[in-house]
């Protein structure tokens, strides 16, 4: 018998360090899913080729997280062109669902089941990407990952716990018709997996070549789409295979605000990155000299609340929005929001801009490509609804909808939720600086707002901007901090009247990855000590 250890006991605090290279760097929340990327480059691939082949392993990977039935955003860089794009991979309700009847049956949108199941947008935004940017055939870019799917990979130490987190909640429904197939997926063994036991996913591997083969018509228009269609009649599910045929990843075009000389940008909604944006745009008009002080904490708290508040109130599917985006970025807006911002801790309402466990990733290459990529479930697991033979796991996205028939964000038939999963960039003067992400919920937008505070405003280098203990505001007045936040901090915001809540664990703080391009052109990069990450780099 080999060594035995504990893979959660941390006896000393770890430190990382930037990782730097020249010709490429993929970073990703689980290592395999990074050096399937770093493969890809070495194969002859792009940035795009390399994020493709990383997002598709993190299905594999990390299941708990996201997987073939997720959403996918993604920010492309491209170096030729000299311009940032955007890619929406989101997907509507379906037609056959209605708000009243999720009403009456279930009082509101529940975790589990078909109700929450809206189309899954991954593998058109794969393909989507690959047809427009990519170098390599698809079918090369996921020969990785549907590897790693036949032969197994040992399973990480974070995705153990978080797959230990679902499958306890998977339990609780587990009569239900639907689920039979997730525990045959996902809990062979009857339970979840240790760290370091290895796992294989047959079905997986047989989904992922044929999603190559056809370049993803087989998922919406194919035989996959054909046994999606089957189960959900066949279990009472709103899905059905028009739905799917109908849709298509949609190129966008990104948002950004200007803080401090630099151009932050996200997915314009129906994320909710621009919840980040609008809390930068009010914190652009303080001065902060460092950062762990109980003032410049309290500050970033309250401007997160107010953007947020506005967020919540008017991010909806675009086409059902009441307000634009352009209102809500305002610097006006801002100015008016700031005053607002005292001494003491405020309980958050929207303004009226009218009067004036997700898996993020990114890539580069030496061409100058980059791209910030992110891909989800939403919550654990997402829906549990696993179509069989398949190891098609579909999210609970549609969790996000409300059932307010005032409001912009109701579900419909056809209609896109509010959406948390938001990747970044950043870049100076028409020049691309690189992609961040923070993973996470509802912590997106306060790990983005962090993390660029920490480069800009503080100088920080990418790890040191990863690293800094992080704060979540939850509701109302209720802030989580991390345990490595100072005392005299946490202290301050107390008498600022903030209800501080320390947190045991900091998985729910967000885990992200960044990569920043230098001025010579060599690349720096990052990835979080919250999770099991990466930073391969060649």
């Amino acid at each position: 018998m080999g060594v035995q250890f504990d893979a959660y006991k941390y006896a000393y605090p770890s430190r990382r360090h930037v990782v730097y290279g020249r010709k490429g760097m993929v970073c990703a929340t689980v290592p395999i899913a990074a050096q399937a990327g770093l493969e890809i480059l070495k194969r002859g691939g792009n940035a795009v080729d390399a994020a493709i082949a990383a997002a598709v392993c993190l299905t594999v990977a990390e299941p708990t997280s996201n997987d073939i039935g997720s959403d996918a955003f993604a920010l492309v860089w491209v170096a030729q062109d000299k311009r940032l794009y955007g890619l929406n991979g989101s997907g509507p309700a379906p037609q056959g669902i209605d708000a009243e009847e999720i009403r009456r049956k279930y009082g509101e949108i529940p975790r589990n089941g078909w109700a929450p199941v809206t189309v899954p947008g991954a593998p058109s935004a794969w393909a989507t990407l690959s047809q427009r940017f990519g170098r390599l055939p698809l079918k090369e870019v996921m020969t990785p990952a549907i590897r790693y799917a036949r032969e197994g990979y040992p399973v990480s130490p974070t995705v153990c716990r978080l797959w230990e987190s679902g499958y306890a909640q998977n339990r609780k429904a587990y009569t239900e018709d639907y689920l039979q197939h997730w525990f045959t997926v996902f809990a062979p063994k009857g339970r979840a997996p240790y760290p370091g036991e290895t796992i294989t996913f047959p079905f997986h591997a047989e989904t992922l070549e044929e999603i190559a083969e056809t370049n993803g018509e087989s998922f919406y228009r194919g035989a996959l789409a054909d046994k999606i269609d089957a189960f959900s009649r066949k279990t009472g599910g709103y899905l059905r295979k028009e739905d799917l045929e109908a849709y298509q990843a949609q190129w966008v075009e990104p948002i950004s605000t200007n803080y401090r000389g630099y151009t932050v940008s996200e997915i314009p909604p129906n994320g909710h990155g621009i919840v980040a944006l609008m809390a930068l745009n009010i914190l652009e008009g303080y001065t902060f000299q460092e950062r762990d002080t109980g003032e410049c904490i309290h500050r970033q708290i309250e401007a997160m609340k107010l953007a947020y508040a506005d967020g919540h109130r008017y991010i909806a599917d675009p086409r059902f929005m009441q307000v634009a985006t352009e209102q809500l970025l305002s610097k006006a807006y801002a100015e008016r929001r700031r005053k607002e911002i005292g001494a003491q801790a405020i309980w958050p309402a929207a303004g009226d801009p009218a009067c004036g466990g997700t898996v993020y990733l990114n890539s580069a290459d030496e061409e100058g490509n980059m791209v910030s990529f992110i891909q989800s479930n939403y919550k654990e697991f997402g829906s549990g609804v696993v179509v069989p033979g398949t190891g098609i796991e579909f999210h609970n996205r549609g969790r996000n909808f409300n059932l307010d028939p005032a409001s912009e964000n109701c579900l419909a038939p056809g209609k896109k939720p509010y959406h948390t999963i938001i990747p970044g960039f950043l870049s100076k003067d028409g020049k691309a600086i690189g992609p961040f992400g923070v993973m996470g919920g509802f912590m997106q937008p306060q790990g983005h707002l962090q993390v660029v505070m920490n480069t800009i405003d503080f100088g920080m280098n990418p790890q040191e901007a990863l690293d800094a203990p992080r704060w979540q505001w939850t509701k109302g007045k209720h802030v989580d901090i991390e345990r490595e936040m100072s005392g005299a901090v946490a202290g301050e915001l107390v008498r600022r009247g903030h209800l501080v809540n320390v947190v045991p664990e900091n998985i729910g703080m967000g885990r992200g990855q960044i990569i920043w391009r230098m001025a010579d052109g060599v690349l720096a990069g990052a990835t979080e000590p919250r999770a099991d990450g990466t930073v391969a780099v060649w």
